[in-house]
């Protein structure tokens, strides 16, 4: 009987079942889901849909402040499903509208999610890297914004009060400062976004080393710098074409070193140069490119006439004749070692002073310059000798008397110049209006020339020593002089008038008194 009660429970469901009028079946419209629907303008995202007209382009707008911006088209398949990516335009912070149309007028949408974060290009370099941060989805125009560079649970401030765009968007460059090895977070934070909001980037600092100079040559002394070395790293060793120029140099706590190294001696061409320590390798390293040019050294690079002057060139190319020139006067000749380097030496010659240019060169061009400078100092002053203060000399006129004067001393050599006027009248240039002036003296003595014999009368002389650098000492002191006793026309009156008194006595005495007796 109970199974009987239970047929007749079902054979009433079922004619009840059959009674009831059939439902329509509700069909399912168009939709999109976005992955992932929350993120940062310029990441990727994927957009599913599903329920579109089958075949045909579905076209996906990405909405702003009412204003739509196309970003990408999709093919459905035969069932009206598709799949897309696209990147995420600048936005400011919030919900912003998805949405796909195909050309049956079929439209689903959904809502994107922005929160602000940062990239960073490049993200990995050594110390001193140009690097650009960006700032993403931050809210429009916000002010106030800093961005932050962290260094071992510190942070330095890189910039500060920056403002965003109508987009939420930003840029600031900087040099990344000296850190060391390993990631460095890049934060930011601004009035309305605040610091566990805004999502990180990261640069991963290498080793690297950078060079002041990337040229120069043998003896340079050049100003290595590294960063991103392991923190307080030991035994670091600068190494300049596989040879070691600098060792047991220490980084600091950040990583970061800095050390002069002299260039070694090599022949003209390009050159590693590297680094390695404790804990990094040479292949963690940049390698630096340097140019060895020739060059020239001076010893000394100053000094005075007739000084010993060596001339060390290095950097030229190995095996090859060189003339050296001094102020464009060979002087010297030479040939290059297989460094690539050469010694000469040359006394300066007579040159004036100041700088002066030495120069070398080979047949191919190849030169290098260097300059000597030649002392400056002027000579001492001559003490007058003869003819003393007021003395005269010579009996009549056209006297040709001789000057002494008291020897000057000086590195370079002294020669002096004498001047004789009618005037005690002194300038820098010497006696005003001279009736003589010479030059270039050798020794502490000069008698006068024919030509410049002096008619009687009182002069003034004067004498200055002038050094082989061109360097003129002052004047000395004027002394006055009386060139002969009578004028010419003056003695000639004499000794007529003598003359005439002679003939008149021996008139009188002599042929008068012989006339007298006869």
């Amino acid at each position: 009987m109970r199974w009987l009660s239970q047929l007749l429970v079902i054979l009433v469901i079922c004619l009840v079942a059959v009674a009831l009028p059939a439902a329509p079946v509700q069909a399912i419209g168009p939709f999109i889901n976005l992955s992932p629907h929350i993120g940062v303008p310029g990441e990727e995202i994927t957009v599913y849909g599903g329920n579109f007209t089958p075949d045909r382009w579905v076209d996906i707008y990405y909405y702003q402040n009412g204003t739509r911006t196309w970003v990408v088209e999709a093919e459905t398949d035969d069932g009206g499903d598709f799949d897309v990516d696209f990147v995420v335009p600048e936005s400011y912070t919030g919900d912003h509208e998805v949405r796909a149309e195909d050309d049956n007028d079929l439209i689903a949408s959904e809502d994107f999610t922005v929160k602000p974060g940062l990239t960073v290009s490049p993200d990995e370099g050594p110390v001193g890297t140009n690097v650009t941060v960006q700032g993403h989805g931050f809210a429009e125009e916000e002010e106030g914004i800093e961005l932050r560079y962290y260094l071992d649970g510190d942070f330095e401030l890189i910039a500060e009060n920056m403002v965003a765009n109508d987009d939420g968007w930003w840029s600031r460059s900087f040099l990344i400062p000296a850190s060391a090895r390993g990631n460095h977070k890049l934060d930011a934070r601004g009035n309305l976004s605040s610091l566990p909001h805004v999502e990180d980037a990261f640069f991963e600092v290498a080793p690297g080393i950078s060079l002041a100079e990337s040229s120069g040559s043998p003896g340079d002394s050049i100003t290595a710098t590294g960063g991103g070395f392991a923190i307080n790293e030991r035994d670091i060793t600068i190494l300049f074409d596989g040879q070691e120029v600098e060792t047991e140099i220490r980084a600091d706590e950040t990583g970061y070193w800095q050390q002069d190294f002299e260039v070694p001696e090599r022949p003209k061409g390009t050159y590693d140069v590297t680094a390695e320590g404790e804990f990094t390798s040479q292949e963690d390293i940049n390698v630096i490119s340097f140019e060895i040019e020739p060059g020239l050294v001076l010893s000394p690079d100053e000094g005075h006439v007739g000084t010993d002057l060596t001339v060390t060139g290095g950097g030229f190319p190995t095996d090859k004749n060189v003339v050296i020139e001094y102020d464009g006067i060979q002087k010297a000749t030479a040939t290059t070692n297989d460094e690539g380097s050469f010694e000469a030496s040359f006394p300066v010659p007579e040159s004036q002073h100041g700088q002066r240019t030495v120069t070398t060169q080979d047949a191919a061009g190849n030169n290098a310059t260097a300059i000597f400078t030649v002392e400056s100092d002027p000579p001492g002053i001559p003490e007058l000798i003869s003819p003393p203060e007021g003395e005269r000399t010579g009996f009549i006129g056209s006297v040709r008397p001789t000057f002494e004067w008291s020897e000057v001393s000086d590195e370079s050599g002294v020669r002096y110049n004498l001047q004789i006027a009618t005037s005690a009248n002194v300038t820098a240039a010497g006696l005003v209006d001279p009736r003589v002036s010479n030059t270039d003296i050798v020794g502490t003595n000069y008698t006068l020339q024919r030509e410049d014999a002096l008619p009687s009368g009182t002069y003034y002389w004067v004498v200055r020593a002038v050094d082989r650098a061109g360097n003129a000492g002052n004047w000395s002191a004027v002394y006055s002089f009386r060139a002969g006793i009578l004028p010419l026309w003056a003695f000639i009156l004499i000794v007529v008038a003598g003359v005439a008194v002679i003939g008149t006595l021996i008139y009188f005495f002599i042929i008068r008194k012989r006339i007298y007796y006869y």
